[in-house]
């Protein structure tokens, strides 16, 4: 009778022992600049993903990883492609850059021109595609955050944003359109049109209500990506 009842629970445990085994983590890496860097932080946004997939019980389904440099500009993603995002071989990335390309022409005369903006990052796309990664584009959120068009780099943001929007069309991809969320977060929430402090300390470094809401608008891209529904 033990040697039945011990075959029976054998059969009975096998298929779910199996089936735990078998299940594939989803490796998702998120790649970008300061932002994504201070991401993995206490109250980034890449930490909040994290806590909100253990709310939900799947903690043990994905692995969330932060590829972020401060500074960075999409050539700078280009050239570490390989050794950081490639190497990892992740089922799903993020690329979430394009503030630096546009904020740093005026804190220190750099920046990227828009066409090498697009070649550069069209050619992380492709890279991407080889390795058969599920690739989540992002448009940059804000260099500033007044409502009535009057920070600076309002004008070039938008147009960097307009490209990745256009790459998202062009290669068949899904976009978190940050910047559209952003902008009509702070219409909603910052009557008094100051420049920073409703979703920025610093007019683009995010705080914690910043950090939730890019969290609460990536993870449907990043569930979609990994289940397929």
């Amino acid at each position: 009778m033990r040697k039945f009842f011990t075959s029976f629970l054998l059969i009975a445990v096998f298929p779910v022992f199996l089936s735990m085994v078998n299940q594939k983590q989803t490796r998702v890496v998120f790649f970008g600049d300061s932002i994504t860097q201070q991401g993995v932080g206490a109250n980034g946004y890449i930490t909040r993903l994290k806590e909100m997939v253990a709310g939900k019980g799947q903690a043990a389904s994905y692995e969330l990883i932060g590829a972020g440099i401060g500074g960075n500009k999409v050539y700078d993603l280009y050239l570490r492609m390989e050794k950081d995002v490639v190497s990892q071989n992740p089922d799903v990335v993020l690329i979430f850059i394009g503030i630096n390309d546009v904020w740093h022409k005026a804190t220190s005369g750099t920046g990227t021109d828009p066409n090498k903006f697009e070649q550069f990052y069209t050619a992380i796309i492709n890279r991407l595609r080889e390795k058969n990664c599920k690739i989540i584009l992002c448009t940059p959120p804000a260099i500033g955050e007044k409502t009535d068009y009057t920070n600076q780099q309002d004008g070039d943001l938008n147009y960097y944003a307009q490209m990745i929007r256009d790459l998202a069309t062009k290669n068949n991809l899904p976009l978190c359109d940050l910047r559209k969320t952003f902008l009509a977060y702070n219409l909603a929430n910052n009557p008094e049109n100051k420049d920073r402090g409703i979703l920025t300390t610093d007019r683009v470094h995010l705080n914690e209500k910043g950090n939730q809401l890019v969290a609460d608008q990536m993870w449907p891209f990043i569930e979609k990506a990994s289940t397929g529904k």
